[in-house]
């Protein structure tokens, strides 16, 4: 009967142990790979969008500025942006920098929510759509993450996509 007591025991102890160590590597992964600890955002972000040569489907949007913009209107890059979205805040100066090389016809820009210092990033370089996260755009392009950007090519099909500005021009041809 003693040894089961002390075969109970040291299970037990193994057990907490084994417990605080998987505690500890989960801590320390968050850590790692939250933004404001040094981490990125997703560099993918999850297999919710448009896949490599697919195409959005038909949408019609108006930006905050009034103009009609259509999936016949996309040839260029498009970033999907959430507001109070930290990894957002973080890519959107980056997309900025991206689409004044690009050209503001080429850019659109979704904003899911009010936020009026995205709005002011990237409304100068970019069309902008504000529409909440089932909107016409979002679904044209099966888009459920935040940040996501995508690089469509003359055809209208996606290039290359993710959740980084890197993520577009490494994968993209020359």
């Amino acid at each position: 009967m003693p040894y089961l007591v002390a075969a109970v025991v040291l299970l037990a102890l193994i057990t907490a142990v084994n417990l605080l160590l998987t505690l500890g590597v989960i801590r320390r992964l968050r850590e790692t790979s939250s933004p404001a600890h040094g981490g990125h955002a997703p560099s993918h972000p999850p297999a919710h969008g448009l896949p490599l040569g697919a195409r959005p489907e038909m949408f019609t949007a108006t930006t905050t500025e009034g103009e009609q913009v259509c999936d016949s209107d996309v040839y260029g890059m498009v970033g999907f942006f959430s507001a109070q979205c930290e990894p957002c805040h973080t890519l959107a100066p980056r997309f900025a920098e991206q689409a004044r090389v690009m050209g503001r016809e080429r850019v659109i820009a979704v904003i899911a929510g009010e936020d009026p210092e995205l709005a002011a990033i990237l409304t100068p370089v970019a069309r902008v759509v504000r529409e909440d996260y089932d909107g016409a755009v979002q679904a044209a392009f099966h888009n459920s993450w935040t940040p996501s950007v995508y690089l469509l090519g003359r055809d209208r099909r996606v290039v290359a996509s993710g959740g980084r500005m890197a993520d577009l021009f490494s994968e993209a041809p020359a």
